[in-house]
């Protein structure tokens, strides 16, 4: 078997070394060489034309943000970036996802973090993951910018849109009529749009989210596949740039109408009733489920389980199969429509072609026309 020919970057010695030999440990992986900041990795990608590239975002000369760009433009490589555990580094993550990265690894402890190895079999995975990728897809998939992402974070003196409070479920309102007025039509969904992805999903989700009219007469619960610290970032992204409200999902929060919840990574979401009828959301950590948490068949049995006539789900790129499990709930349950990306534009195309081999996806579309589709869908 062809071993993964990887390029290390990283301006850290340390760093270099020790994500060397990680990797080098495992008979499939081949280090070819390491590089100290992007303008050398750019180089040595020319030079050795690596399977995979560990690239890291803080480094002197030319930065990982930077290389990035230069590498999607003219030398496509898969590339697996690695993280700090800043809100700052959270949302260079998010943009190197948007430029083009297939996965990240956070540090556990810093640019130089000495425990590294606590994580080296979820390095060794990254990589062999992202060696699977069809970087043409990759490439193909354009996403519409209508904001720039900020270099720096936003500071208190830039205007930014206001934020409405989060309304909490209580345990008086299940005994309540359902709310009226502004909030009880916010409150009153036709429509529950289940949403699952994973590798590759940041860019699909702000695809398909983008697409979505404010007027969507419905709530969107999503699970991507992303660990705890980096879904705020994500959602605040998505938010900054549709038409709809985006928002990483909080406990006992009550959905509303033309909104999508991304749940928080570390917790599993769930949606629940009120006796009144309206929806809630609930998190938990309950153990992971195929490795995830949260897991898309955790938010796809809890659609099922509740009471409502219009039920839908989405399932896009992604590694594995979660999702497929939660699919057969839903439609035991009398789920209206299930939408699958087609493996033409999946980054990986495993989590829909597992849901589209059990027969029960109803349309298997682009990653261009799913928002189409599910608007019609809404509409029946």
């Amino acid at each position: 078997m062809k071993k993964i020919k990887t390029l290390v970057v990283d301006d850290s010695a340390f760093m270099r070394k020790v994500i060397g030999d990680l990797l080098s440990e495992d008979p499939d992986i081949d280090v070819v060489g390491k590089a100290r900041n992007g303008m050398e990795g750019i180089e040595q990608i020319k030079k050795l034309k690596p399977d995979v590239v560990t690239l890291d975002i803080e480094m002197p000369v030319m930065n990982g943000l930077q290389a990035l760009e230069v590498i999607m433009k003219n030398h496509p490589v898969p590339v697996v970036m690695l993280s700090s555990l800043t809100q700052q580094g959270a949302n260079e993550t998010i943009q190197a996802l948007e430029i083009g990265a297939v996965d990240f690894i956070r540090k556990p402890s810093g640019s130089i973090s000495l425990d590294l190895h606590t994580i080296g079999a979820e390095i060794v995975e990254k990589v062999k993951a992202a060696s699977q990728v069809n970087m043409m897809r990759m490439k193909q998939t354009r996403v519409t910018q209508t904001r720039p992402f900020p270099a720096q974070p936003i500071s208190s003196q830039q205007q930014i849109p206001p934020v409405k409070p989060v309304v909490k479920a209580t345990p008086e309102m299940s005994n309540q009529a359902p709310a009226t007025g502004l909030r009880g039509d916010r409150t009153n969904i036709p429509n529950i749009i289940a949403v699952g992805t994973s590798t590759g999903g940041p860019k699909a989700l702000q695809i398909l989210l983008c697409e979505l009219p404010e007027s969507i007469n419905g709530s969107l619960l999503i699970v991507q596949h992303m660990p705890a610290g980096f879904t705020r970032s994500l959602a605040q992204r998505l938010d900054s740039l549709c038409n709809i409200r985006v928002m990483e999902a909080e406990d006992n929060q009550i959905v509303e109408k033309g909104c999508a919840y991304v749940a928080p990574g570390n917790y599993h979401m769930e949606v629940k009733q009120q006796a009144s009828g309206q929806f809630y959301i609930s998190l938990n950590q309950n153990p992971a489920r195929g490795g995830h948490r949260p897991a898309v068949d955790t938010l796809f049995e809890s659609v099922a389980a509740v009471q409502h006539p219009a039920k839908h789900a989405v399932i896009m790129t992604g590694m594995g199969s979660d999702g497929t499990v939660g699919l057969k709930a839903l439609k035991e349950k009398g789920l209206v429509t299930a939408i699958a990306e087609d493996e033409s534009t999946c980054v990986v195309f495993g989590m829909p072609r597992t849901a589209i081999q059990t027969g029960l996806v109803d349309k298997v579309v682009p990653l261009h026309e799913i928002a189409e589709q599910l608007m019609l869908s809404l509409k029946r």
